[in-house]
């Protein structure tokens, strides 16, 4: 029998079926092969009809088949790990764990509203750990002395709260997610607990949701604390000094909770903005944070969250280091990611924000050629590494009081202190960037480390997904951006990290920065195989060829695959069906235009810009939402190409119906085009929610009447002038 100190902290399996799925994926290549065959053989001459729109499907099938076989990489070698946290507890006494120091970010207290922050920030500080290793910084990219307030007063209610959830192992330890989970009371003495700590809680939040709706602090407050006399020289978010307020000092002896017990270390931090000084958005911020918390607790490990993903699992530090600290494996990983999950997904996730197949396959499959990518929240990472130096020894005991130390690291985080050094570049976050936590984490795979991707049954985080369609896309459009933009950068997979990470992951990478490019082949197959439906055109093999069972196959087994993965992945059918027009939408509309404001950031017309996801919206679009009706609301010009695209479909199937029934008959059209057909007729059934918004719904979530009536004469007269015309 092994002895405890012999046994690996966590083990590796290898995904079922690896060969039988390799064998299906074979086949579908052999037709995706025997497809691309068929278009170069029966290519019209010059002088024939459809020419070159057949050449176009050529071109966008040769993409769809190379991009196909860049997202094999997530399939080909899936693995899953499961950590053994008891044996962790038996081998290490809590003084021999690490320090870790977690960094939660914010950037505006308008869209990301301070009662939001503040359950992230105390879901964190109430973590199962010893809490003289346990420090939480709170990065305030707004400088609001509305978070400023907010976190003291979540400062006066974690001496209650932690307490409260040792004693009980609460979870979740977001209070918010805790009282609305209406968790179940062992006896009477947790339930006189309970009720005491959320009429605390309650009143807490009525003081900062008041005085966030007054929009600014009452005099008498301010008065209470002297750390709001910082914001005295305050100008705008935009352009200020250092703000550093040690609230929880954990090395401070009489700083305990009402139990009598110390308390976590708890550090707000706005670091100086001045608008002749570029800002590096969130990756200068977390280098900020790195900086000063190496001063005051250089906690070995740092976990980084988001300002609206709050610890769904006080144990997942535990989890995190039985990664890192593992005896045989644990010296080669830099950081652990976890999934982004979230609380507010409708049950047929309507706007697939789920991320369901990325989680459940796609990061399980780059787990097994080295490690996921750096996704920028939930992430634990050696601090050694992100510092690009050996990690120092602990830091001394202090010579000075809290207040001399505020004011000596401010410093620290002026913006002026990274200038003529390697932050951003070899040290820190990589700057350059508008997704700079991938190319931090494929520079660090570069350098030989591996990284590990840990998806528990038990959630460990959960945040807040878009909630309306507009929000969804935008989001979309920052993240293929930035994707795109690290494709054409130094950084790109495709060459700098060119035989230092494995080829798998190499093409894993890819497949995310040539998301953006996917625009093309997709519009095209959504707008010209349905127009030439009008001339009676056929661009596909006839039933009765035998070249139309590639077509089918690839598209019967593509699709039953997609289903089935996304089935296993505990979806829904109509969630899969959900996904599946999201998929299109963002083709369609957030990927072009991440295409072309990445071409002309490169040509120098524009710069990178750093967009926030709204976090909240108003009562009536949280009620549609729930409902699952989805949300347009504004004009844009992702929409009005969307409507545009979607009623020149119905127009073409129209058309073709009129034709099929009055002139040459259904037979005889189904017999010669029945595979243009289908994609049309898909293409209109896929977009049903978004007629009812044009047309059919009254509420404030529906597309407005100027862009329904633009959008119908585009594609009423584009349909006619083909006809006609062509």
């Amino acid at each position: 029998m092994e002895r405890v100190v012999d046994l690996p902290l966590f083990e590796t399996k290898r995904a079922k079926g690896r060969i039988i799925y390799r064998l299906f994926a074979g086949s579908i290549f052999v037709g995706i092969c025997l497809i691309l065959v068929y278009r170069v053989n029966h290519l019209p001459k010059p002088d024939e009809d459809g020419r070159w729109v057949w050449i176009g499907l050529l071109v966008a099938e040769l993409w769809f088949g190379f991009y196909w076989l860049l997202t094999q990489a997530f399939r080909w070698n899936r693995i899953y790990r499961h950590t053994f946290k008891d044996r962790l507890s038996q081998r290490y006494a809590k003084d021999e764990l690490p320090g870790v120091d977690i960094f939660v970010c914010t950037a505006d207290p308008t869209i990301e509203p301070p009662k939001m922050v503040i359950n992230t920030v105390l879901s964190v500080l109430a973590y199962d750990y010893p809490t003289e290793k346990l420090s939480v910084y709170l990065s305030d990219d707004a400088g609001s002395d509305l978070t400023f307030y907010a976190l003291l007063e979540a400062s006066n209610f974690a001496k209650h709260w932690l307490p409260y959830c040792k004693k009980f192992d609460v979870e979740p330890r977001s209070p918010a997610a805790y009282f609305v989970s209406n968790p179940a009371l062992k006896d009477a003495i947790q339930a006189n607990d309970f009720f005491m700590i959320k009429e605390l809680y309650k009143d807490m939040e009525k003081r900062i949701e008041s005085t966030t709706k007054l929009g600014q602090i009452p005099e008498e407050e301010r008065s209470k604390y002297k750390g709001f006399s910082q914001w005295d020289s305050y100008s705008s978010r935009t352009d200020h000094h250092s703000i550093l307020q040690i609230l929880i000092d954990g090395k401070d002896p009489n700083t305990r909770d009402v139990d009598g017990f110390v308390m976590p270390t708890l550090v707000y931090l706005a670091r100086e903005k001045r608008p002749q000084h570029f800002h590096n958005f969130k990756a200068g911020a977390m280098n900020a944070l790195i900086r000063v918390s190496s001063e005051i607790s250089n906690g070995e490990i740092i976990l980084n969250v988001d300002c609206d993903m709050y610890s769904n699992d006080s144990k997942s530090i535990h989890d995190a280091l039985c990664f890192f600290m593992d005896e045989q494996k644990g010296q080669e990983i830099a950081y652990v990611q976890f999934p982004m999950n979230f609380n507010n997904i409708t049950n047929n996730e309507l706007y697939g924000g789920s991320l369901r197949i990325i989680n459940e396959v796609d990061f399980h499959g780059l787990d097994g050629y080295g490690g996921p990518l750096y996704t920028g929240s939930g992430c634990f990472h050696r601090r050694d590494t992100l510092l690009r130096r050996k990690f120092r020894k602990e830091i001394k005991q202090r010579d000075s009081c809290v207040v001399e130390l505020e004011e000596k690291l401010k410093g620290l985080a002026s913006s002026t202190c990274e200038e003529n050094t390697q932050w951003g570049k070899e040290i820190g976050l990589k700057y350059g960037c508008p997704v700079e936590d991938v190319i931090t984490g494929l520079s660090i795979q570069s350098e030989g480390w591996k990284s590990v991707y840990f998806n528990p049954s038990r959630k460990a985080f959960l945040g807040v997904a878009p909630n309306t369609l507009p929000q969804t896309l935008v989001q979309h459009k920052r993240w293929s951006e930035g994707d795109f933009q690290i494709l054409l950068s130094k950084y790109s997979p495709a060459w700098y990290a060119h035989n230092k990470i494995s080829v798998g992951l190499q093409l894993g990478y890819c497949s995310y920065c040539l998301w953006a490019t996917n625009c093309f082949p997709v519009l095209y197959y959504s707008i010209f195989p349905s127009l030439y439906l009008l001339k009676g055109i056929p661009l596909f093999p006839q039933i009765s060829s035998p070249w139309f069972i590639p077509f089918a196959y690839v598209i019967v087994a593509k699709y039953t695959y997609s289903l089935a993965e996304f089935l296993w992945s505990d979806g829904t059918i109509l969630g899969w069906w959900n996904d599946q027009r999201i998929w299109l939408y963002k083709r369609a509309s957030s990927y072009l235009f991440a295409f072309i404001d990445t071409i002309l950031n490169k040509l120098g017309f524009s710069d990178s810009v750093f967009i926030i996801t709204a976090k909240v919206a108003d009562e009536d679009v949280n009620k549609r939402y729930e409902k699952e009706i989805m949300e347009f609301g504004t004009s844009s010009p992702m929409f009005t190409i969307l409507s545009t695209i979607a009623l020149l479909n119905l127009f073409c199937f129209i058309g073709v119906l009129k034709e099929a029934i009055m002139r040459d008959g259904i037979e005889k059209v189904q017999e010669t085009m029945f595979l243009q057909i289908l994609l049309c007729g898909i293409l209109v059934l896929i977009n049903l929610p978004l007629y009812q918004g044009l047309f059919l719904r009254k509420d404030k979530g529906k597309m407005p009447s100027s862009l329904a009536i633009k959008s119908a004469v585009v594609a009423f007269l584009s349909s006619i002038c083909f006809t006609f015309f062509y």
